[in-house]
């Protein structure tokens, strides 16, 4: 069913919010499919021919770890990737959080060139943290929009997280606003997603897809066995699975199996903590008189970002002391200058990860009650094959070169016949008889 304007939802609830209390059931609704009014009215020639026969679907499976990627959690995505190309060292970028990645995917370039350093940052123009979820957050231009204009071909967003969704509002030719959303997850359950994804495929026919299953991940972050039996986080993985084994029966018997190129990977992995392994910074912070009401807290489960909040010219004197605070927290992992990680002006002043088995919790230690989190290093591995049924895909093949979710647009764009000379990453040719 297509429909003229998105659903409203409500108020957006933050990430504390929306995790602390997730694992409520969602009521069953309709799917639908939100059409963009004004598709771009001029067409440039793409820089090589594009084949007629190519339909490419870019599947993020949201916070799989690689070790998931087996036959007994994930039959149908561990087939799949037995009969493509593997590559065994992907990683995310840092922060390893959902819309860093999946900006990065789209877009090929760093973060300090797309403006996603993270899930949260400190909006200094509102003096709060805020989440990243407004298309103007995204700086950059992805292969959705370029691929509509440059091609002149239908691209499609089907992203199962609400603040993905607002983030790429505008982008893709079709956008389904994710519908129904859990009670305070905000995000569609897979079945609800892949549904949709389907009769996106029926009615639009897109030849590029971004797709984003999000049940890993929120089930992920509630698991309170997590840290041993993860109960929950299992069963989302192979119920996850099975909706993309009847994705795979309904491209198959719809005849465009043939058409097909999955690129298939996570956004970041999961780690769990134990309840009372957490840090607050916030608190050291506040009994610091050099430090305090000087310092602005983003939180991002396994990442803290901090914005200096006070005169410029006592900026490096306030940092070198916030270092020594929060680099004494237990739990601490490591601290970096946000230049390191090319995050960009709003990756604040500094960032600190935590150890495994640990996250952080600002601005109160009962602000992040959730096991699960990611953003660290320890997050960073992630699973990433190309698959399909398309003849230009190699078959049965490993690459153990690295690669991140930086290189899924230039990817894309070599399909597309799209110049990607400027972007950050590098496409994935291995995967391909090109």
């Amino acid at each position: 069913m297509c429909r003229d304007d998105n659903p409203t939802h409500g108020p957006t609830l933050t990430r504390r919010e929306a995790l602390a209390g997730a694992g409520m059931v969602a009521a069953a609704g309709a799917v639908g499919v939100t059409l963009l009014a004004d598709p771009a009215p001029v067409w440039a020639n793409p820089v090589r021919p594009v084949a007629d026969d190519l339909d490419v679907y870019v599947i993020v499976t949201d916070g799989m770890r690689p070790d998931e990627l087996n036959p007994a959690q994930a039959p149908t995505l561990h087939r799949w990737a037995s009969e493509g190309t593997r590559f065994t060292d992907a990683s995310s970028v840092m922060i390893a959080e959902t819309l860093p990645n999946h900006a990065a995917m789209v877009t090929g370039v760093l973060p300090a060139r797309n403006g996603v350093p993270a899930n949260a940052i400190w909006d200094h123009a509102i003096g709060d943290e805020r989440t990243l979820d407004r298309p103007d957050d995204l700086r950059a231009a992805t292969v959705l929009d370029r691929i509509r204009t440059e091609a002149g071909l239908t691209t499609a967003s089907v992203l199962s997280k609400d603040y993905l969704h607002g983030l790429f509002g505008g982008r893709a030719s079709v956008q389904w606003a994710p519908f129904p959303l859990v009670p305070v997850t905000d995000h569609s359950l897979d079945w609800f997603t892949v549904e949709a994804l389907k009769q996106t495929i029926t009615d639009h026919a897109p030849r590029m897809t971004f797709v984003n299953l999000g049940d890993m991940d929120r089930f992920g972050h509630m698991d309170l066995s997590g840290t041993s039996l993860r109960l929950a986080r299992n069963q989302a993985v192979y119920n996850s699975d099975h909706k993309l084994w009847d994705l795979e029966q309904f491209v198959r018997s719809t005849g465009r199996w043939e058409r097909s190129v999955l690129i298939v990977l996570a956004d970041h992995g999961m780690d769990w903590s134990e309840p009372l392994r957490l840090i607050s910074a916030a608190g050291a912070i506040d009994a610091d008189p050099a430090l305090r009401g000087r310092v602005g807290i983003a939180q991002n489960g396994g990442a803290d970002t901090f914005a200096h909040l006070g005169p410029a010219g006592e900026r490096e004197a306030t940092l070198a002391r916030l270092r020594e605070v929060v680099g004494a927290l237990p739990g601490v992992n490591r601290l970096y200058d946000p230049a390191e990680l090319d995050l960009g002006e709003r990756g604040g002043d500094l960032v600190a990860t935590c150890h495994p088995g640990w996250r952080f919790s600002d601005p109160t230690p009962f602000s992040n009650p959730i096991p699960g989190n990611h953003g660290h290093e320890v997050t960073l591995g992630i699973p990433f094959f190309i698959a399909g049924g398309h003849r230009i895909v190699r078959r049965g093949q490993v690459v153990d070169r690295p690669v991140r979710t930086l290189d899924v647009a230039p990817t894309v764009a070599r399909l597309f016949g799209l110049d990607h000379s400027g972007m950050d990453g590098r496409p994935a040719l291995e995967a391909f008889h090109l």
